[in-house]
């Protein structure tokens, strides 16, 4: 894992809130609840989205989900 990275600009801003929203809506969940399970509750927005920006954002949605949704497994965040 790369060490924190806070959001630096639009594009990047936009691919959080695509996790986001995408997640919620795999999980029907509310993106809040989301936002928290990948903020409050583990560091994976800022610590594995940000900085993975570069390679993720070229990936397919379901590939973004799926993965990211494997790490909140791993790491037993549930919501």
């Amino acid at each position: 894992m790369m060490d924190d990275a806070k959001i630096k600009n639009a594009d990047e801003l936009e691919f959080a809130v695509f996790c986001i929203e995408n997640i919620a809506i795999r999980l029907e969940k509310n993106a809040e609840e989301i936002y928290c399970a990948l903020t409050e509750k583990s560091d994976i927005l800022n610590g594995y989205i940000i900085p993975e920006y570069e390679i993720l954002h070229t990936q397919s949605k379901d590939y973004i989900v799926d993965d990211i949704i494997s790490l909140m497994a791993e790491r037993g965040i549930e919501v």
